[in-house]
């Protein structure tokens, strides 16, 4: 069993980072790539596509946590998360784990006891990692599309918590929310005033 993992979420100043744990069905689903390169329209059609056919489960590390730890840690957090909840839930464990990006976990998360394998552009080359990209990418943004609800004032809806100007000025103006990563530099500059 191969389980493809990728995270979403790493650069906004506010709400978790998430991760996804993909073991694909076979045949996969047609059509998969790195989400970032995928309508909006076709990442929701293959994220149904794989939920309903595939093996998958979430990790998700709040902004306190990612405050605590650092992105990269909490970066890390998640992967392990969503890989023993994949693992809890298919009631196995994988031969191999492939990471987008040139960084695992093994070494650097105490829980994670599986053989891991990065690859750099996996999103777009390795469709377990595709599947875990396209999950991962719609769990956060449905996230930021709920919290918004709460916290209006900061156009998550359609930012997704990255700093875009709007966001920015709105930091600035509002001062930032509990869902803000406090330890990002923008937002670190906003809590002084």
């Amino acid at each position: 069993m191969i389980v493809g993992v990728d995270e979403a979420g790493r650069g906004p100043l506010a709400g978790p980072v998430v991760a996804a744990a993909v073991v694909l069905c076979t045949p996969h689903p047609v059509g998969l790539d790195d989400s970032k390169k995928l309508s909006a329209a076709r990442r929701a059609v293959l994220e149904d596509t794989i939920k309903q056919s595939c093996h998958w489960a979430i990790g998700v590390v709040e902004p306190e946590e990612i405050d605590q730890l650092n992105i990269f840690g909490a970066t890390m957090l998640a992967m392990t998360l969503a890989v023993e909840a994949l693992c809890t839930r298919i009631g196995g464990e994988p031969a191999q784990v492939l990471i987008d990006g040139n960084l695992t976990p093994q070494g650097r998360r105490a829980e994670w006891r599986w053989a891991a394998r990065p690859i750099v552009g996996g999103d777009a080359i390795e469709p377990s990692i595709s599947a875990a990209s396209i999950i991962a990418k719609e769990h956060r943004d449905a996230l930021m599309r709920e919290a918004a609800l709460a916290h209006p004032h900061y156009g998550w809806e359609r930012n997704k918590g990255y700093g875009t100007p709007d966001h920015l000025a709105a930091l600035r103006e509002h001062g930032p929310s509990p869902l803000h990563r406090r330890s990002f530099a923008p937002v670190a500059q906003c809590a002084l005033f």
